[in-house]
C-alpha cells in the first residue's frame, strides 16, 4: 500500500484585510500603505480585498473601486496577490466591478452569489458567476461559498463542475464552510491547476489534512506565523506542536468573538500601530473596559505565541 503524500510544508496564507475608516466613519485610503507593509512582514502570500472582514456589504460601489484601486496599487510589484471581491446582490453590479478589477491590473476576482434573491440550485448559481466572470475574461475567478452569512447551502462540489464547464477562468472556490465532508468533495471535483482556498481559520489544519490548497482569513492579519509554525510542524510530523498552534489560533478567534470580532480585530490592529478606525452599522466597535480587556487579553495572547513559534526555532 502507498504511503499518503506528506502534508505541505507551506500553503498560501492570503489575509482578509480590514478597511480602515476614520473615527467618522469615512475610508481611510491613506492607511493602506501602513497596513499593506505590516501583512508584508507578517508573511502573507496575498491580499482578498473587500470581502466579509473588509465589510463589502456596508461600503458603497464607489468606496469599493477606490479601496481596490488603493490596493492594487500600493501591492503592485510586492509579489502579492490581490484578489478583489467583486460579489453583491446586484449581478450587473458585480460584473462592473469585476471589469474594474481587471481594468486596474488585479490578479483575480471572487464572488459571493446574491444572498438576497438567492439562486434557488447549481444552476442558477453558476450563471451568475459566468455573468459576473465574463466582466474579466483575463482574470481567475474564484466561487466565494459563505453559507453562515449568506444562507445558500448548495451543493459546490457539483458547482465546481458546472462552472469549470460553462466559465473559462474558473480558478477554484473560496470555502468558507465547516463541513469538512463537502470540503472533500470539493477537493476531488477541482480541475487542475485549480485551488480551493479554506476559509475556516480556526480549522485549518483539518482542511489542509483533507486537500485544501491554501487559505484566505481574517486571522492572517494577526497570525500568520502562528499558521506557519502550525504547516511546518505537520508536514514535519510533529503532530504535538502543530495541534498546539491550532488550539492557539482558535483561542485568538474566541478572544476576538468575545468582543465583537470585526471591531475587536481593527482594535488590535489599531493597537499594533495601524490606525483602523471603527466598524460600521450595524456592527460595533468594542469602546471602554471592552478595549482594555481586549488588549490585555491580546497581549497574553500573543506573549503565548511568542513561545509557541520559539518551540519550532
Amino acid at each position: 500500500m502507498a504511503s499518503p503524500a506528506p502534508l505541505p510544508e507551506r500553503i498560501p496564507l492570503i489575509a482578509a484585510p480590514a478597511t480602515p475608516f476614520t473615527p467618522h466613519g469615512d475610508l481611510a485610503l491613506d492607511a493602506v500603505e501602513s497596513l499593506a507593509g505590516w501583512l508584508v512582514r507578517q508573511g502573507v502570500d496575498g491580499v482578498f480585498i473587500n470581502g466579509t472582514t473588509g465589510e463589502s456589504h456596508s461600503l458603497t460601489a464607489a468606496e469599493r473601486l477606490q479601496l481596490a484601486e488603493r490596493w492594487v496599487a500600493v501591492l503592485r510589484g510586492s509579489g502579492l496577490r490581490c484578489i478583489l471581491h467583486v460579489g453583491s446582490n446586484a449581478v450587473r453590479e458585480s460584473r462592473e466591478l469585476a471589469a474594474h478589477a481587471q481594468r486596474i491590473g488585479a490578479s483575480g476576482i471572487a464572488a459571493l452569489a446574491p444572498s438576497y434573491f438567492k439562486p434557488a440550485d447549481v444552476e442558477a448559481w453558476v450563471e451568475c458567476s459566468a455573468w459576473i466572470a465574463s466582466g474579466a475574461p483575463d482574470l481567475p475567478f474564484h466561487a466565494y461559498d459563505l453559507p453562515a452569512l449568506t444562507g445558500i447551502h448548495l451543493a459546490s462540489d457539483r458547482f465546481l463542475v458546472e462552472a469549470t464547464r460553462r466559465i473559462p477562468t474558473m480558478a477554484g472556490l473560496k470555502f468558507s464552510n465547516p463541513d469538512l465532508v463537502l470540503l472533500q468533495r470539493c477537493v476531488g471535483s477541482l480541475a487542475p491547476g485549480q485551488e480551493l482556498l479554506f476559509g475556516c481559520d480556526e480549522m485549518l489544519l483539518s482542511a489542509v489534512a483533507l486537500g485544501a490548497t491554501g487559505a484566505v482569513g481574517s486571522t492572517y492579519n494577526l497570525a500568520t506565523p502562528l499558521f506557519r509554525v502550525q504547516q511546518r510542524a505537520a508536514a514535519a510530523g510533529d503532530w504535538d506542536l502543530a495541534r498546539r498552534a491550532q488550539r492557539h489560533a482558535v483561542s485568538l478567534v474566541d478572544l476576538l468573538a468575545r468582543h465583537g470580532y470585526l471591531g475587536s480585530l481593527k482594535a488590535v490592529l489599531s493597537h499594533l500601530g495601524i490606525s483602523m478606525g471603527p466598524v460600521r452599522l450595524p456592527l460595533r466597535s468594542p469602546v471602554g473596559p471592552q478595549v482594555d480587556a481586549l488588549l490585555a487579553q491580546w497581549d497574553e495572547w500573543s506573549a503565548l505565541t511568542d513561545r509557541i513559534t520559539a518551540a519550532q526555532a
